[in-house]
């Protein structure tokens, strides 16, 4: 998929550079699946089977001239779980000269929700019912998605990412699932935020960027809370009053805030010798500041926050059971075998064995 930014762009444009495209796509071994148009926000995004990124970019500059900003490899059957569809829409006006002009963006708002390691559920409540318990919250959430009509784009076994059209039928969706599962979400630790945008921005995955901020705010809800980011504020705030109802939404600098945590602890975490030090003069601010902030966001101290990112790292690595845990203690940032088991009892209540045999 690629994106192009053009100021002014018409779908009529668009359908006219589509159609040069398909001239073109047999001599660069190209398939031109389809496109999405945003007039509003002045973007194109188009789908296109190639052997390379090479290739894309050649068919355009000989076909229209208008080079891609970016282009990033995705799975076709992502494209049609977040964007409904991979071909061109089926009801596309098609003019005299047999043109087929349609202008639908991609521009999509997804929710996510969050729960438990599913293996540390169990391991808390037993197999019978923590089983139940995730397939309240599976039910319940695809039930959900039906009513108001998002689409289920992945699901792990345990959280999903959600896709919609519209960010007030997401906002329903996401206080309808909240306000059923409330009975069990400080059991399974259930979590749900809303970010929106396009396919394509900084991240190389598909809606890389809106899930990742999605996943960073609903880190810092309770569970009896909706987390939104501004973007999703300023779109259904016409729509529907978020007073009084449980909703979490950061300032547009403490989201920015919370991106750039995020992205040091990503650079750092297999780092032993990062400090609280280090991470304050990353963030360009003081150790009282860095404190003051990550307490108010996440609840814990630098140094704490730095030692769950770890751990939840190192879980992950235990999850591929392809190292020893000496090997997960240093390529996560802890200092000695004995130390990273001790704070993973303290993190989790069993040992990092232990957790290995729940995945059996």
């Amino acid at each position: 998929m690629d994106v192009h930014i053009v100021p002014g762009v018409k779908a009529i444009d668009v359908a006219q550079a589509h159609q040069k495209d398909l001239m073109f796509q047999d001599e660069h071994t190209c398939k031109c699946m389809t496109y999405w148009v945003d007039e509003k926000r002045e973007s194109i995004f188009c789908l296109i089977e190639a052997p390379d990124k090479n290739a894309v970019q050649e068919m355009h500059r000989k076909a229209h001239g208008l080079i891609p900003h970016k282009i990033i490899e995705v799975s076709d059957t992502l494209v049609e779980s977040f964007l409904g569809r991979i071909y061109d829409p089926v009801d596309a006006e098609v003019t005299d000269q047999g043109l087929k002009v349609f202008s639908e963006p991609s521009f999509r708002t997804i929710m996510i929700t969050q729960v438990t390691d599913p293996a540390l559920i169990k391991f808390t409540l037993g197999k019978e019912k923590a089983s139940r318990l995730l397939q309240i919250h599976t039910e319940t959430v695809r039930r959900k998605l039906e009513e108001f009509g998002g689409k289920e784009a992945e699901h792990d076994g345990s959280g999903f990412i959600c896709s919609f059209t519209s960010a007030a039928k997401a906002m329903s969706c996401a206080c309808a699932i909240r306000d059923e599962l409330t009975s069990i979400a400080d059991l399974i630790g259930f979590k749900i935020g809303i970010n929106a945008g396009e396919p394509i921005a900084k991240n190389d995955t598909l809606f890389g960027d809106t899930i990742q901020l999605a996943q960073q705010i609903c880190n810092t809800a309770k569970n009896d809370h909706v987390a939104i980011t501004t973007t999703v504020k300023d779109l259904v705030s016409k729509d529907q009053s978020l007073n009084g109802n449980h909703i979490l939404c950061h300032t547009p600098q403490d989201e920015n805030l919370l991106q750039s945590l995020s992205l040091k602890l990503e650079e750092h975490w297999q780092n032993a010798d990062y400090s609280v030090d280090d991470f304050a003069k990353d963030m360009a601010m003081s150790q009282s500041q860095l404190y003051r902030k990550t307490t108010e966001l996440f609840n814990l101290s630098p140094n704490l926050l730095m030692k769950e990112f770890r751990l939840e790292k190192a879980k992950e690595l235990l999850k591929k059971q392809r190292f020893s845990i000496s090997q997960i203690t240093f390529d996560s940032g802890f200092t000695s075998p004995s130390y990273f088991t001790k704070c993973f009892k303290n993190k989790y209540g069993l040992l990092p064995m232990e957790y290995i045999d729940l995945l059996h």
